[in-house]
């Protein structure tokens, strides 16, 4: 298993980039490598799962494995048949707005893979 840490800064403040982490439904607003998502619940919370749906019907099922909201970060566990990989997602305040970072953790060439789309991803989940 590899490890690689991702971050983007933007002039979103923290609660607002938080926010967008807690209603998988939205996911796809921010995130556009997600066209949507299928939720065992409304907000995240340990033990809530489903299924993220990307392009070419690419599809992950999903487990949210912790979450702790007063320090703005939460971990999930995505699977896709016998493949798997963690992603660790934190946000934390900055001068001028707020920093997304996010650890992925799992097999190399899926790291690699996915990172750029990631990057994008944060880097819109940090702006007003």
């Amino acid at each position: 298993m590899t490890v690689v840490t991702l971050r983007a800064s933007g002039s979103a403040d923290p609660e607002t980039a938080w926010g967008r982490y807690l209603e998988p439904q939205g996911w796809p607003g921010w995130a556009p490598q997600i066209s949507r998502v299928e939720a065992s619940a409304t907000r995240i919370a340990p033990g809530v799962t489903g299924r993220v749906y990307g392009p070419l019907w690419v599809s992950v099922d999903f487990v949210i494995e912790r979450v702790d909201e007063s320090a703005k970060t939460w971990t999930w566990r995505v699977r896709r048949g016998p493949v798997s990989s963690r992603l660790h997602h934190a946000v934390a305040p900055t001068d001028g707005g707020s920093r997304a970072s996010l650890g992925i953790e799992g097999p190399l060439p899926l790291i690699l893979g996915y990172a750029p789309l990631a990057r994008f991803a944060l880097s819109r989940l940090v702006r007003p």
